[in-house]
């Protein structure tokens, strides 16, 4: 019994001691990160207008091997037409995605959101550290060129890009929430977590702002393993298509489209894919 009651004590104490050291762990803005993750965009809303600055559009000869440069724009959110869900499955592995935004404008413009663990300089990914407070969460914004190009033709990942079906109205409150969410995030760190603070749940919290009460997302499986979140999209008739969901899946892939567009400067137009 005295073997037994030590070995308790023994892990309520390793317990404490972790626990407090976990919760000793604070988010910050300030550490040696990856060059390709050094610069946050700088975002400001003003009514009808939202004005970017540092927006990412690196050129590339590898994935390792790249041109940094930024740029600014600023968008006018009446002119908003599309939203694009994008959806990069990581190898053949039943679950893990990166998921993504991309918004297009009448006047031509364009804008990618990404919400992503923010590197620092040697740190690679760790699943595990995911759930230790190792990660701080970051929306990077990109040029689209640049966040399509390094997934399917460099990275080599294939990539899905559903045009989602959204009424104006609810297309600006959507592009909105994303563009608040990247400005606070530049201002005030948080921990990214592998179940509640994904770029998965990320783009969830935006559909809900679109949805009624019951039909709000709620977290499941296709959240935790977001390869499959287009189903969830699908169900709820935000995929803006008549085709069957594994049509669809086919159809919008756009590699092979990205690979032939790569160095023109009309890629976006290019890679897009009629609706169907």
């Amino acid at each position: 019994m005295k073997i037994l009651k030590y070995t308790l004590w023994t892990v309520c104490i390793l317990v404490g001691i972790f626990l407090i050291w976990y919760f000793l762990q604070f988010p910050s803005l300030q550490r040696n990160w990856n060059t390709d993750q050094r610069m946050l965009a700088d975002i400001s809303i003003n009514e009808n207008f939202v004005e970017v600055k540092n927006a990412r559009n690196f050129d590339y000869k590898t994935t390792d091997d790249f041109t940094p440069a930024y740029y600014d724009a600023t968008y006018d959110i009446t002119k908003l037409i599309r939203a694009w869900f994008i959806i990069e499955p990581f190898g053949e592995r039943d679950g893990p995605a990166h998921t993504m935004l991309s918004f297009d404008f009448s006047d031509g413009q364009r804008i990618a959101v990404s919400a992503e663990i923010r590197k620092e300089i040697g740190e690679s990914f760790d699943a595990v550290k995911w759930l230790l407070r190792q990660y701080e969460i970051v929306y990077m914004v990109w040029d689209e060129r640049d966040l399509i190009r390094l997934r399917s033709n460099y990275r080599k990942d294939t990539v899905m890009m559903y045009p989602l079906k959204i009424q104006p109205q609810n297309l600006q409150k959507f592009f909105i929430s994303a563009m608040q969410r990247a400005k606070k995030l530049s201002e005030a760190p948080e921990w990214y977590n592998t179940i509640t603070n994904t770029c998965a749940t990320a783009i969830q919290d935006h559909a809900n702002f679109l949805l009624p009460p019951e039909k709000q997302i709620s977290w499941s499986k296709q959240i935790l393993l977001p390869k499959y979140s287009d189903e969830i999209a699908y169900n709820l008739w935000l995929i803006d298509t008549q085709l069957s969901l594994e049509e669809a899946r086919k159809y919008y892939t756009i590699n092979e489209r990205a690979m032939l567009a790569d160095q023109s400067k009309d890629f976006s137009e290019k890679i897009r894919p009629e609706i169907k």
